[in-house]
Parts: C-alpha cells; sequence; structure tokens
C-alpha cells in the first residue's frame, strides 16, 4: 500500500463526530439530568462506545425505572447494527455539530410493538451480540470478495483479533489481520464482488445490495458512478439538472470516477462493506 493510501485508511478509522446526548423529557429522574458530551468513532457501533453515557444518566434515575437503553435522533430510534458513521450520514449529516441524540430507558417493548418503524430496533444485551453481528459481517464480506477462502484460512484467534482491534479502537491491531482480506490476485484486477450497501432515508427498504463486480467483462474498471447507474439511478442528476442527492462514504462525496475496488479497499468500514449513503441535497 503506498503511503498516502495508508493515510487514508488512519484517516477513515480515527473519524469522529463529536455528540450531545440528553435524557429523553418523559424519563423519570430524582433530580436534573445533565447532557454529556463524547466523540464518537464512525467506524464503530453505539452499544460499544457508549457506556459512559449509560452510567452518566443512571445516576439520576431509580432502578426501577430503567429498562434497555436505546438512542433516537429527531423521532428516528437510531439501529445499533448500523455503523455510527453512517447513521449520521443518513439522519444527521446537514445539521450544526454537536450531534444531538435522545436517551432513552423505558417503553422499548410497546414501541417495537406499536410503531413499524421501530421493527429494526434489534436488542442488544450484550457485546457478544455486537461481536456475533459484525463478525457474520465480514464472513459476508469475504464470500463476495474471495469466496470465503480468507476468512476460512484464519485462525480463531485471527477473528478474535479483528473484533478486539474494533472493539478497544486499536488500528494497528485491526489492520494487521484485515489487510488480508484487502488482498486479490493482481490478475484478477479486484476482488470477485464488491461488498456495498447502499442507503436512502426516502426508501422503505433498509438498503440495496446485489452482486456488482469491480472489472466489466471487456477489463475496464468500475467506478462509483457506475454502481450507482446500475442499483441507484436517480442518485446521478440528469444533464444540465440541479444535484438532487449528496452521495456521501465516511461523511465525504467522493468523485463518482472513482475507482469501486479502491474505494472498497480504503473506504471500507471494519465490516468489509461499502456503506454509500445516498441523502437529498441540503437547500438552504
Amino acid at each position: 500500500i503506498m503511503a498516502d493510501d495508508k493515510d487514508v485508511l488512519r484517516d477513515v478509522w480515527f473519524g469522529r463526530i463529536p455528540t450531545c446526548f440528553t435524557l429523553n423529557q418523559d424519563e423519570v429522574t430524582e433530580r436534573e439530568a445533565e447532557p454529556y458530551y463524547l466523540l464518537l468513532p464512525r467506524v464503530s457501533y453505539l452499544p460499544l462506545v457508549t457506556d459512559k453515557v449509560k452510567k452518566h444518566f443512571l445516576k439520576v434515575m431509580k432502578a426501577e425505572d430503567v429498562e434497555e437503553m436505546w438512542l433516537e435522533y429527531e423521532g428516528t430510534p437510531l439501529k445499533w447494527h448500523y455503523p455510527i458513521g453512517v447513521l449520521f450520514d443518513l439522519h444527521a449529516s446537514n445539521t450544526v455539530l454537536p450531534w444531538s441524540i435522545t436517551v432513552h430507558f423505558k417503553f422499548f417493548c410497546p414501541l417495537v410493538a406499536k410503531k413499524l418503524q421501530y421493527r429494526d430496533l434489534l436488542h442488544c444485551t450484550s457485546n457478544s451480540v455486537i461481536e456475533a453481528h459484525f463478525m457474520s459481517s465480514i464472513k459476508e464480506a469475504d464470500a463476495l470478495k474471495h469466496k470465503s477462502q480468507v476468512v476460512n484460512d484464519m485462525q480463531k484467534k485471527d477473528h478474535k483479533q479483528l473484533w478486539m482491534g474494533l472493539q478497544n479502537d486499536k488500528f494497528d491491531q485491526f489492520w494487521a489481520i484485515n489487510r488480508k482480506l484487502m488482498e486479490y490476485p493482481t490478475e484478477e484486477g479486484g476482488f470477485r464482488y464488491i461488498p456495498f450497501r447502499i442507503y436512502q432515508t426516502m426508501s422503505d427498504r433498509p438498503f440495496i445490495q446485489k452482486l456488482f463486480r469491480p472489472v466489466s467483462p471487456e477489463g475496464n474498471v468500475h467506478t462509483l458512478g457506475d454502481l450507482l447507474k446500475e442499483m441507484y439511478p436517480a442518485a446521478l442528476p440528469n444533464d444540465g439538472e440541479q444535484k438532487r442527492y449528496q452521495v456521501v462514504i465516511h461523511g465525504i462525496e467522493p468523485l463518482l470516477e472513482t475507482p469501486l475496488q479502491w474505494l472498497s479497499e480504503h473506504l471500507s468500514h471494519p465490516d468489509n462493506f461499502l456503506h454509500i449513503c445516498v441523502i437529498p441535497t441540503p437547500t438552504d
């Protein structure tokens, strides 16, 4: 990997979102709950990094008023199984920082039953639930990229090192193993298929995910624009019209001419998927 590409990996890993957590006003507290501020790592998951938030608010509550903690932004429950950066880009990327998140300790189950928009809010009872979700994503990505050969050749301790690297925010520990997942035979010019997910707030579908190769049968390198043209053409502006959508990966808008293989190697999340958010262009 060239030096500047290594810098990209580092910059992606250490991306942070300043966030202000406030307790939902319907919660019963013994005294006023001060807001709590935190820099959230984009590449992590909310339950991995919000222990301090939970402890902070539990200090003002009675034990019997506490159920499972869940988080919400402007009426939208935040799905813990999406990476933090994806949640921010999808729901809040054009808002003023710090990102303002509301903390709830009640009504998880009635809400799930009552409101369909809460149907994707999964229970997260321990870190082992997150680890299982994370490792299944890595395995799915490797099945697309290398027919599962890389993950299957790894030892149990390598799988553990990937997880511990993410959980403890250790870049070198994670990438020592993850680089194996980013390799491919030179003659193939890239992975078998690119693991990607395209999210849009305007759709009921959670995301678009289909098979897409990094190189065309004629040997042409596919770009981000090629992927969108096939998977989600509405995201691309027609000639002469105003740009209606922003295509965001890790908080930036990469050029549509960027090769997909390069994006997959450098801008994938630790779960080895390229998470692409298509959001309406701000009107102001």
